[in-house]
This record gives C-alpha cells, sequence and structure tokens, in this order.
C-alpha cells in the first residue's frame, strides 16, 4: 500500500512541476499576494490631504498649522483665503480634509475662552474619514484646555501586541490562511478533475490501486506544496515586512496540518462536482470569497448580522486566522488557542469524511 501511494505521490508532483504556469502559481503567485495585501491592503492613513485656511494668521495658529505638517499624517496642500474655494476642492476629492481658523482665535485663547476650530472632513470613505478625525484630535489634544494648557485626563493609552498600530502585523499573517486555502483548494480540485478529463481515471481505477490510496496520493502533493507556500510567505514578512512572530512556529506548522484536512477536504469536494478544470476553478472562487469575507480578515465578526455570525462557525478559515494572528501579534500557545485548534480539527475531519465518502462513491 505504501509503496503504491508513494508512486502516486511522485506522479503528482512531476505533473504538476512539469507546467511552468503551475509552477509559478504554486511558487511566485504566493510572494506575490503578500506584497500585494502587505503594502496595498493596508489600513493604515498616511498623508491625509489637507487644505488650511488661517484667517487669524497669528503666532498661535500657525503653531496648530505646524503641528498638523510635522505630525506625519497631514499634507497639506494649499492654504486658502476664502471660504468660497473649499466647496469645489471637496467636490472633485481633490482634499480630504479642511481646517478652518477663524479670526480672533489666538485672543480667545489667551484670555482663556473656549476656542474652536472647524474642520471639514469628506466622509465618502468612512473609514479614511474617521481615522483621519482621530488624527485631528491628536493634534489638537494640547489646545482642547484653556490657555492653551496640556491635557488634564488621569488616563493613559497602552497598546499590547501591535504598539505600533502597523496594519502589516495585522494583514500579512492573514495572507498566509489565504494562501494555504487557496493553493490546497486548486490544486487539489483540479489534480481529480484533470485524470477524469483526459480520461486517465479509468485507468487509475483498473490498476490494484484502492480508492483510499488514490485520495492520500492526491491530497499529499497539495499539503507539502502548502507547507512550503507557509513557510515562503512567514520568511517574506518576517525579513521584508518585519513582522514579529512572538509564539511557536513548531506550534504554527501543527496547526496548518489541522487546517489542511479542511481545505484538501473541501477541493476533494469540489473534485466530485466538477466535470472540467475550468468549472473546478470557478467551484474554488465561489467558495472562496464568501470564505475571505465571512472570516473576519478584514472586517470584524462582531460587526456582522447575526445571522452572518452564526455561519461564521463553519467556516475554517475563520479559526485558522485567530490562531495564526495569535501566534505572530501575541505569541499564543497551546493553552489560549486549544479551542480554535479543537473546532478546526472537528470541523476539518467531517469535511474531510464526507467529501471522502462522497468521492469514492462517485469512483465506484
Amino acid at each position: 500500500m505504501g509503496e503504491r501511494i508513494r508512486h502516486l505521490v511522485i506522479k503528482e508532483f512531476i505533473q504538476l512541476l512539469r507546467d511552468r504556469r503551475m509552477r509559478a502559481f504554486l511558487f511566485i503567485v504566493p510572494v506575490i499576494q503578500v506584497f500585494v495585501l502587505g503594502y496595498a491592503a493596508t489600513f493604515d492613513v498616511n498623508s491625509v490631504s489637507t487644505v488650511v485656511i488661517d484667517f487669524d494668521r497669528s503666532s498661535e495658529s500657525r503653531e496648530i498649522i505646524r503641528r498638523f505638517t510635522s505630525s506625519g499624517y497631514f499634507s497639506v496642500k494649499a492654504n486658502l483665503t476664502e471660504d468660497r474655494e473649499v466647496i469645489p476642492l471637496l467636490d472633485k476629492g481633490k482634499t480630504l480634509c479642511v481646517i478652518e481658523i477663524e479670526k480672533g482665535f489666538s485672543e480667545r485663547l489667551r484670555k482663556g475662552i473656549p476656542s474652536e476650530i472647524q474642520v471639514l472632513m469628506d466622509g465618502t470613505d468612512s473609514n479614511t474619514a474617521m481615522i483621519a478625525t482621530g488624527y485631528v484630535h491628536s493634534v489638537l489634544k494640547k489646545y482642547g484646555s484653556p490657555k492653551g494648557g496640556t491635557d488634564k485626563s488621569p488616563f493613559r493609552t497602552r497598546i499590547w501586541y501591535n504598539p505600533d498600530l502597523r496594519s502589516k502585523n495585522y494583514m500579512v499573517p492573514g495572507v498566509i490562511s489565504l494562501i494555504v486555502m487557496l493553493t490546497s483548494l486548486i490544486v487539489t480540485s483540479m489534480s481529480i478533475v484533470r485524470e477524469r478529463e483526459v480520461g486517465t481515471i479509468e485507468q487509475l481505477m483498473v490498476t490494484p490501486i484502492k480508492p483510499v490510496e488514490l485520495i492520500v496520493g492526491k491530497t499529499i502533493p497539495p499539503a507539502l506544496i502548502c507547507f512550503f507556500d507557509m513557510i515562503l510567505v512567514t520568511i517574506v514578512g518576517l525579513f521584508w515586512f518585519n513582522i514579529p512572530i512572538r509564539g511557536s512556529f513548531l506550534l504554527l506548522a501543527l496547526c496548518t496540518a489541522i487546517y489542511l484536512l479542511s481545505t484538501l477536504g473541501i477541493g476533494l469536494f469540489i473534485s466530485t462536482l466538477a466535470k472540467t478544470q475550468q468549472q473546478a476553478i470557478m467551484a474554488t472562487f465561489l467558495f472562496f470569497q464568501p470564505a475571505i469575507l465571512l472570516s473576519g480578515f478584514a472586517t470584524p465578526i462582531e460587526n456582522m448580522p447575526q445571522v452572518f455570525q452564526y455561519l461564521t462557525y463553519l467556516n475554517p478559515l475563520r479559526y485558522f486566522l485567530v490562531i495564526v494572528r495569535g501566534i505572530f501579534l501575541k505569541g499564543n500557545g497551546f493553552d489560549i488557542l486549544w479551542t480554535e485548534m479543537a473546532m478546526l480539527f472537528l470541523l476539518g475531519f467531517l469535511i474531510f469524511t464526507l467529501s471522502s465518502v462522497r468521492f469514492r462513491k462517485r469512483l465506484n
């Protein structure tokens, strides 16, 4: 039995790696995805396009403008002289933020009279507008007290796990989950469908190989490739993006193996539905896109409607994202992650078992 599986695994690797386009998909595309998501898919808001209207023209108003430009968050594009110039800039999307300092601001500030600064924000992109508004409050914090005093709040904020609030630290570990899922789904489903499409599946079935051996031989190569991609993405994240990994890499490898039970099982199930490789690819992305949306990859699950929150419990990507981010950013161990690991194993075992039974029935 072991000898037959070994020969089948070798055949699968030869068939996968002899195609130059498939090699690019397996080993180059994952690196490209890391760079794209690491740089483009970011929640950081920097260089907010800003225009200033300073009617006061005092040392205090100039100090406020200096604070905005030196904060690193705002990029002052223009200093306007009239209110009527503001609306066209906002309408055309030329600026995101408008800061207006009224005449007499410095005089009221010196007398201890509450002074206001008008800030207009383009709320088309609500997430960016909210973050930029937070930056505005941070810069103007000193001037929230009379006579320009410092903030007297007794509260102090300390951020754990990701003190620099770098969205790359949050996004790049999640890419591992996406790459492992997408690679395992496509390679598993297409390798089986390809055998059926060209008619070689019947040739395999007349050999002494058994259905269970065929399943094992077809799933081992995608699993090994996914492990390689996981290591590759981790290396890029550590040495290029400076992503910390505070937990155990061995625990990450173990959880990846558990995660593969689900993804390989889903790929096996897709192979029982599709008759052509084109259908397999379409079915893969029909599953993959909703899985991302219902995983908490980019948006918190708690913000979803209740019915969709229940659906996320059937999504293996949900559990693996918690595990990966916990290992990378928090240094979580088995004592913290055992619940997610248990749920992931249970879900993976059920999916792989049901898909294997359906596959064997399809072969018979």
